[in-house]
């Protein structure tokens, strides 16, 4: 994602924006399995080479003994939802292929659980953003936020 930390925003070909998210997710049964330090870092190295292999921006990453934290830039052109899964899926799988006893342990092959959290997350407060809107000098501008 070219330029999205630069500046704080993401300049594309009609777009001009910031599109950061905190993200977590965890194993299905939050079973601890990354308290092992080579699953821990096969983790972390699965995630970053999925995150540049479609374009995300990880700009923080924390793999805990029971789930993931990330904070991510995701291209205009992509859902909330594609970038997890997209991270989810590619990192379940290459973790199966490297360490075959999670087989075992994870015997229907679904590594993550269905669930996560996501944040969008930027430079700018909520406060911040509201009161530009509001007040920008504008005349043209006109606002139902000025009525409330």
């Amino acid at each position: 994602m070219t330029g999205l930390v630069s500046e704080s925003f993401a300049r594309n070909a009609h777009s001009v924006g910031q599109s950061v998210y905190h993200f977590e997710w965890c194993p299905r049964y939050r079973f601890r399995i990354f308290a092992e330090a080579a699953l821990l870092k096969a983790c972390e190295a699965s995630l970053r080479r999925a995150a540049a292999r479609h374009d995300l921006e990880l700009l923080e990453l924390s793999v805990m003994p029971d789930h993931v934290h990330a904070v991510v830039g995701v291209p205009p052109t992509r859902s909330v939802s594609d970038a997890l899964r997209l991270l989810k899926g590619a990192s379940s799988r290459e973790l199966f292929a490297a360490f075959p006893k999670l087989r075992g342990r994870y015997w229907g092959g679904h590594l993550w659980s269905p669930g996560k959290f996501y944040r969008s997350v930027g430079d700018a407060t909520l406060r911040i953003v509201r009161h530009y809107v509001r007040y920008d000098n504008d005349p043209r501008q006109k606002s139902l936020s000025h009525y409330n």
